[in-house]
């Protein structure tokens, strides 16, 4: 009878577990959706900027890659750092960094003023990508891919809320309307709030530190540092092919399409959500398909089902442009997820670096592609540009000469 009611208990008590983790990762994605949703305000104003305040395409360049470069260079700083001492409080720190520089944006009367407010919304991302990534990394169990897609999906959920926002809000409102995006990050400090106590629970449960060693003696055998240098070299390779290519589509389509087919602003939007809205459901469903057949063929995938597609697209006509953005969108951002889990899984021990580096280093060069293709598009053409990065995918054939993944 005791038995019985042990076994009971046993699976209540599982079940409620579950259930917590599930809720922090849920909560952790939200976040993620409120941080990035608070990034892609900059991107959705670039109209707006670009009329208000009578900017280039070399200046609105400029102001994406403020953003991202600031980012980029304090995650694998940031990851390193909580990696050797996590500090959950620092959540909550980086989301007040971001609504300063949302609030900001929408009084910016100048070129340099924008680009003083997006800093301060490039350090909160900072800070939240590799903390929000421990987080996950602590809840996720054996399902990393399944967790770490859960929590890509509410960021690229938020990216997607770009061409809406500039459609609903800024269009009508103009640059004033930024000063709403004040409420995405009281939303996100409130649910940090729940977050941030369960975090600094299951740190303490962990030892912190220990963390790093309980790591690397469960998973045998350790890697060679040079399969770790090779896979890590190979994998930012394709980050790089990758995040110029997306700020090409993210930064510069709405502005192709307008001169192409003569799309209004509004209009402009529509392939370019469409392009957002089904790479989530690709994050989604590729994580979920990389804890089942690997995380290196899901990026295969990925990446190599992205190639005809990037190539068709400059040449097509408005009528194929909405079904090939959808499915670009689907299969490209299948693997983006799956490629900071596979960091992870080659440096053990390491996840707020595995996960600052890969996540900083996107950021960091979609900052560079934003400037260097918007000074191109200024000196030749916007459908220069689309052209030309149609065939950065083609890196992504590398993706066959990563190391094989570890054992799941």
């Amino acid at each position: 009878m005791k038995e019985g009611h042990a076994a009971v208990k046993t699976t209540a008590n599982s079940t409620i577990k579950s259930l917590t983790v599930y809720s922090i990762l849920f909560a952790v994605s939200a976040v993620h959706m409120l941080n990035d949703s608070m990034q892609v305000v900059v991107s959705a104003l670039f109209p707006i900027f670009q009329s208000s305040l009578g900017l280039s395409y070399a200046q609105i360049g400029w102001i994406a890659f403020t953003l991202n470069m600031t980012s980029s260079v304090m995650q694998p700083v940031v990851g390193s750092w909580s990696d050797r001492k996590p500090m959950p409080w620092l959540l909550i720190v980086g989301m007040t960094c971001s609504m300063l520089g949302i609030a900001g944006l929408a009084f910016a009367p100048h070129f340099w003023i924008v680009l003083l407010c997006v800093i301060g919304i490039g350090l909160g991302s900072a800070v939240f990508h590799p903390e929000g990534s421990r987080v996950v990394y602590l809840a996720a169990g054996n399902k990393r891919g399944l967790a770490q897609s859960i929590y890509q999906v509410g960021g690229n959920f938020g990216s997607s809320l770009a061409p809406l926002m500039t459609i609903f809000i800024f269009v009508p409102l103009g640059q004033r309307g930024a000063i709403w995006g004040t409420l995405l990050a009281a939303a996100a400090i409130g649910i940090l709030l729940y977050v941030v106590p369960w975090y600094t629970k299951q740190l303490a449960l962990q030892g912190a530190v220990p963390l790093k060693k309980k790591a690397i003696s469960t998973k045998a055998p350790s890697i060679p540092t040079k399969v770790v240098y090779i896979g890590i070299g190979i994998l930012l390779t394709i980050v790089f092919a990758r995040s110029w290519y997306s700020a090409a589509i993210g930064n510069y389509y709405q502005f192709y399409a307008r001169e192409a087919y003569g799309l209004t602003i509004q209009q402009a939007q529509i392939p370019l959500y469409l392009f957002m809205v089904f790479g989530v459901v690709g994050t989604f469903f590729g994580g979920m398909l990389a804890d089942r057949i690997g995380r290196r063929t899901m990026m295969i995938l990925s990446l190599v089902g992205s190639i005809p597609l990037a190539l068709l697209l400059p040449h097509l006509s408005l009528f194929w442009v909405y079904p090939v953005m959808s499915l670009l969108g689907l299969i490209l951002q299948s693997g983006f997820s799956v490629s900071v889990v596979y960091a992870q899984e080659i440096m053990p021990g390491k996840v707020g670096t595995a996960s600052g580096l890969v996540t900083g280093f996107a950021f960091g060069m979609g900052a560079v592609g934003a400037v260097v293709l918007g000074s191109i598009a200024d000196y030749k053409s916007m459908e220069f540009v689309m052209v030309a990065t149609s065939l950065l995918p083609l890196i992504g054939l590398l993706s066959f000469i990563l190391p094989k993944d570890r054992e799941r």
